[in-house]
């Protein structure tokens, strides 16, 4: 190992963004709004499930890691990692970001999601308990197809109020800009102060990567180059199903609140519109990133300006995330944004969700194919 690995504690202040509050304040904008608590009678049969997000601590008080090159005592240069949907653990992770650290001497941030990773109550990750709730909601929905113990929690989360996903990634925005302002004070002991940053991501991590590229809050990302591995396209271009990230009624819920009816629920929800529609510029383009057609000149546009700090690679039996619906967005309905995306395969089976396993990274083949993607990620970092 030519890295060391560094945890440090992280308190959420945008965590009073989101749902379970009775009132709300936008301080930016001296706004006030009237809130509600959120658990229904049928999610309160689960309670451990359909905690009020305000109030789950675990997502507001977290642990995050810094994968730092071993010669450094402190980086001038970082690179922001951001994961996939519904992912509960960074072992994947770790080579991918030892490789960054090792190949552009950047310290690399593991930087956790709202309700992901370390931010989620333990009882989530709890097999057993996982498995009777999959169960349940087998039994309650005939059609289901792929719940599983893995994604039983969050499904019945979004499904429940899908625009959870809309609140928990404002939140992980302004956390992440929280962070990048405590750092551009000098209060982090590893970073420098004057560091420069550049982000991968990965899956929908990149929906994250684009919203804080694009909006460039306080100019921070003017330099920032963002590279997206399996990542790109609009959200109503993926296909999330699978006993990895959500179940067949949660994905039906969600692109029915986020693609068909968010511009009617807007109408009766003013804190929704204000955060979407009005003054908050993070929010105009995370709305312009969930459905292909809607602001698509003004997504383009901002894709054009910064088409030479973005790269992607794509996997061909990815499918998850196509390779075309990468293209569609990065590049435009025209074909004239040059952003480079990179389409590559493997002479093996592989899925989205793991396409390096870690248990197997002995294997010759997987350690090559590794290599490769990651050489070519921090070629485009360096130069």
């Amino acid at each position: 190992m030519n890295t060391v690995i560094h945890e440090f504690g992280f308190e959420s202040i945008a965590y009073t963004i989101l749902p379970g509050a009775m009132s709300y304040y936008c301080e930016e904008h001296l706004s006030n709004f009237s809130g509600s608590k959120t658990i229904t009678d049928i999610a309160a049969n689960y309670d451990h499930v359909h905690q009020e997000d305000i109030d789950i601590l675990e997502n507001r008080f977290f642990k995050y890691q810094i994968i730092l090159p071993k010669e450094q005592t402190k980086a001038s240069k970082v690179i922001l990692l951001f994961h996939g949907l519904n992912e509960k653990d960074w072992d994947k992770y770790y080579p991918w970001a030892e490789a960054m650290a090792t190949g552009t001497g950047s310290a690399v941030v593991l930087f956790p999601i709202a309700f992901h990773m370390q931010r989620t109550p333990e009882y989530w990750s709890n097999k057993r308990a996982m498995y009777q709730l999959s169960a349940i909601r087998k039994s309650n929905h005939p059609l289901l197809v792929h719940s599983t113990l893995s994604n039983v929690a969050i499904s019945m989360r979004l499904h429940a109020m899908p625009q959870r996903f809309i609140w928990s990634g404002l939140q992980t925005y302004f956390d992440v800009i929280q962070w990048i302002t405590q750092c551009k004070k000098g209060e982090h002991p590893l970073i420098a102060k004057d560091f420069t940053f550049d982000i991968f991501a990965f899956s929908i991590g990149g929906f994250l990567a684009q919203i804080l590229k694009l909006a460039n809050h306080r100019n921070f990302f003017d330099r920032s180059k963002v590279c997206l591995f399996c990542s790109g396209p609009t959200l109503n271009r993926l296909s999330p199903v699978s006993k990895f990230i959500l179940d067949s009624e949660a994905n039906i819920a969600l692109y029915s609140f986020l693609i068909e009816h968010l511009d009617k629920v807007m109408e009766n929800d003013k804190r929704l519109h204000h955060y979407i529609h009005e003054d908050h510029k993070e929010g105009k383009v995370f709305y312009a990133m969930l459905e292909y057609q809607k602001l698509r000149t003004f997504r383009e546009d901002l894709l054009k300006k910064y088409a030479s700090q973005f790269y992607a690679i794509t996997l061909k039996k990815d499918q998850v995330i196509p390779s075309f619906e990468v293209i569609n967005t990065l590049q435009g309905a025209f074909r004239d944004i040059p952003i480079i995306v990179e389409e590559l395969d493997f002479n093996r089976a592989y899925i989205h969700e793991n396409p390096f396993p870690s248990d197997l990274l002995n294997n010759t083949q997987i350690q090559e194919d590794m290599n490769t993607v990651f050489q070519k990620f921090c070629h485009f970092y360096n130069t």
